[in-house]
C-alpha cells in the first residue's frame, strides 16, 4: 500500500514517467488530473499529500480543502496561480522549479533582442516584398555601442547577460534586491528604476509578478526611454502595460518589442500589438527544449518527495 498519495492538479507534458518513477520510489501513489477550476481541483486534490500543479487555479479555496497536505510543487518559475499567503497560513510550503530552463528562458531573451537590434523581422518582411536594399530602414546601433539592461539580475538575467558579454558595449541591471558588488563581480552596473529606462538601449525583463511589478513597464516609463531602445518580455506578461507598449510602438516613442509572454494568454486576435511590425511576438515558448522538459519533471518530482518526507526544500517561495 502507497504511504503518500501525490496528486498532479493538470500538466501538458507527453507522459508523467520521470513523476512515476521517482514517487514510486518513495512510496507514493501518482494521481493525475486535469483540472481547469477551483472546484475541479478541490474534487481531486481534497486528501492528497502534496500537490503538482501547472497551471490549475490554487486559490485559497481549495488550500483551505486541503486536509493532509504537505507540500505544493508548481511545476515552472512562477507561483502566480497558487495563493501563496493561504498556503503559509495553513502552514503548507509552497516551492517553484527555478532553475530547469535558465538556458533556454536567457537564450531565448537574447534572440529576441538581437533580432530586434539588426531589424531582421522588419528586413525579412522588405526582402520578401520585393525589395532588395542593404541599408536598414531605421537607425541600427551596433551591439559594442549599446547598453543591454536587465530590470531583475536572477539566475535568467544573469545568464543573459554572460551571454550578451561578447557582444560588448555597457551591461547594468536594476535590482534591489542584490547588492552592487556582486553585479561588478560579473562586470555589471547597477542602477536605480530611472536609469534603468532611460540608460538602455535593450531593456529585458527578468522580474517575478507581484502588486508591485504589475505594468513595470508602462506609458510613463517607455516615454522615458531613448527612441532607438527595445524591450524584451520573457518573465511575466503582466510586468508590461501591453496596450500601451503598441501604443509606444505606433508613436515611435521606442523601436522595438521582442515578448513570449502576456497579461492575458493566449494573447487576443484583436490585441493592438499584431498591428505594429515592430513587435517580435512568440506564444511562451521561452521555456522549452528537449531537455527543460523532462529536467523539469525530475526536478519537481524530487522536490515533491523532500516535502513529503519532511526533509529541507531548496525551492519554497512562501516563507
Amino acid at each position: 500500500m502507497s504511504t503518500y498519495r501525490v496528486v498532479v492538479t493538470d500538466h501538458g507534458f507527453p507522459n508523467l514517467r520521470h513523476e512515476e518513477t521517482v514517487l514510486a520510489a518513495a512510496g507514493a501513489e501518482l494521481v493525475v488530473a486535469q483540472c481547469k477550476t477551483p472546484e475541479a481541483v478541490i474534487a481531486a486534490t481534497r486528501d492528497a499529500d502534496a500537490l503538482l500543479v501547472q497551471w490549475a487555479p490554487v486559490n485559497a479555496a481549495v488550500i483551505a480543502a486541503l486536509t493532509r497536505c504537505k507540500v505544493i510543487i508548481r511545476y515552472g518559475i512562477g507561483v502566480d496561480n497558487v495563493d501563496l499567503a493561504a498556503a503559509k497560513a495553513r502552514g503548507i510550503p509552497v516551492c517553484n522549479v527555478p532553475d530547469y530552463g535558465v538556458d533556454e528562458v536567457a537564450s531565448h531573451a537574447v534572440a529576441l533582442a538581437l533580432a530586434l537590434r539588426r531589424q531582421l523581422p522588419q528586413i525579412d518582411r522588405r526582402l520578401r516584398g520585393g525589395t532588395w536594399k542593404i541599408t536598414p530602414d531605421q537607425p541600427m546601433p551596433a551591439l559594442r555601442d549599446s547598453t543591454f539592461a536587465t530590470a531583475g539580475f536572477g539566475r535568467i538575467a544573469r545568464a543573459a547577460h554572460e551571454m550578451m558579454r561578447g557582444f560588448g558595449g555597457q551591461r547594468i541591471t536594476y535590482d534591489p534586491f542584490v547588492g552592487a558588488e556582486a553585479m561588478a563581480a560579473v562586470g555589471v552596473e547597477k542602477v536605480d528604476l530611472e536609469q534603468l529606462f532611460t540608460r538602455a538601449d535593450i531593456l529585458s525583463l527578468h522580474l517575478p509578478l507581484s502588486a508591485e511589478t504589475r505594468h513595470f513597464v508602462s506609458a510613463a516609463r517607455m516615454a522615458q526611454m531613448k527612441k532607438h531602445a527595445i524591450i524584451v518580455n520573457t518573465a511575466r506578461g503582466p510586468l508590461v502595460d501591453t496596450v500601451a507598449l503598441a501604443a509606444a510602438l505606433q508613436a515611435g516613442t521606442i523601436a522595438g518589442a521582442g515578448l513570449d509572454v502576456y497579461e492575458k494568454e493566449p494573447i487576443e486576435k484583436e490585441h493592438p500589438l499584431f498591428a505594429c511590425p515592430s513587435a517580435l511576438l512568440t506564444s511562451h515558448v521561452a521555456w522549452y527544449s528537449e531537455s527543460s522538459i523532462p529536467r523539469l519533471q525530475q526536478l519537481a518530482a524530487e522536490e515533491t518527495v523532500r516535502g513529503l518526507r519532511g526533509e529541507p526544500l531548496k525551492n519554497q517561495v512562501n516563507r
